[in-house]
């Protein structure tokens, strides 16, 4: 295929916990009014999948697209029925619900490809944000349902400060939430398989009955993983040319997120092999791949095809890239290089000791 950096559709959830805090602090144009919970940057989830939207490739689905040219897309002879990678902006102005997500097993005992393990940078925190990340030790089912029937999640949960900067890997199956307060960059496996513990729905705070909420929890607790107690990490540093600051934030076997901040008149020039997925997390970016020099405006997204192999980002640039990850090429071998020792590493995903 004659691929090019791909801008796609982008499915936007108003959940009750959203506020307007993409739109107005990060500065995304062309959202509807009301709520903005989740704008799902790069999405092949079945119901939200996105499609291109310019160029000879627009209107075709994310989908479509990896069936068509996995290799040219996603790269590294990767193989599977979507797009790996999902990511997010998240304004959690509430709270989100406590929940957890389907690790892979049992995602497909419900009939689904994959479950979720995911991460959260934090963009921006209120003071005194913090979030909910695993439950306490010592905690056993029984005792974690009495606590989720009482609603007394801070009883069996572990509450842990959020502060911008840093980065929390999640594994699936770890209970979890965060905010009110907080601005999140998120990324993850493509899956929205997950059980909620509370009494109402995320989507516009409407009570589930007594029926169903005892289902939801009993679904939860059987996911459940009860060792995962995950920290933020503030991530780690690799040289790079003077003016760039990069830092691999988190990694595992499903995907790795770095955040790219080059000076004025600076410049990064980045050679991949597997699909990029390129957000800004700043002011408009310029940025040449190949033959095309295009421009990146504020909060908005571009997948670089793995069949591109480059591309030269041009400060000032504050950008997340998330990619499908060869741990050992990719993570290790450079953080080693680097003088990072195998804790420091490990502390940064999964899969990495």
């Amino acid at each position: 295929m004659d691929w090019y950096p791909l801008r796609l559709t982008t499915p936007v959830r108003q959940h009750v916990f959203g506020g307007r805090a993409i739109a107005d602090r990060l500065g995304r144009t062309g959202l509807p009014p009301g709520r903005i919970a989740e704008t799902w940057e790069v999405s092949d989830v079945d119901g939200e999948g996105a499609r291109v939207r310019e160029g000879p490739l627009a209107g075709l689905s994310l989908r479509e697209l990896t069936e068509r040219d996995p290799q040219g897309l996603v790269g590294r002879d990767w193989r599977g029925p979507r797009f790996p990678l999902l990511t997010k902006f998240i304004d959690a102005a509430g709270p989100l619900p406590v929940h957890l997500h389907a690790d892979d097993e049992c995602a497909r005992r419900q009939g689904e490809p994959n479950g979720k393990t995911e991460a959260w940078h934090i963009l921006e925190a209120e003071p005194g944000a913090t979030a909910l990340a695993g439950v306490k030790p010592g905690v056993d089912r029984a005792g974690l349902r009495r606590a989720l029937l009482a609603q007394d999640f801070d009883a069996v949960m572990r509450r842990v400060p959020v502060r911008a900067g840093q980065t929390l890997y999640v594994p699936a199956g770890t209970l979890h939430s965060f905010g009110p307060g907080t601005l999140v960059y998120e990324i993850e496996q493509t899956s929205d398989v997950q059980e909620h513990a509370m009494r109402h729905r995320m989507e516009d705070g409407s009570a589930l009955d007594d029926e169903q909420w005892h289902t939801n929890i009993e679904a939860l607790l059987d996911q459940w993983k009860p060792h995962s107690r995950p920290d933020f990490v503030p991530g780690l540093r690799l040289p790079v040319e003077e003016g760039v600051d990069r830092v691999i934030l988190c990694a595992g076997p499903y995907f790795a997120l770095e955040r790219w901040h080059v000076r004025a008149g600076a410049a990064l020039g980045q050679v991949f092999g597997t699909a990029q997925v390129v957000s800004n997390a700043g002011g408009p970016v310029r940025f040449a791949c190949g033959d095309e020099q295009a421009e990146l405006g504020r909060a908005e997204t571009v997948v670089l095809p793995a069949a591109l192999g480059q591309a030269r980002f041009h400060g000032p640039a504050d950008l997340l890239v998330g990619y499908l990850p060869d741990l050992e090429h990719d993570i290790r071998r450079p953080l080693t290089d680097a003088g990072y020792g195998p804790l420091a590493i490990s502390a940064l995903g999964e899969c990495l000791s």
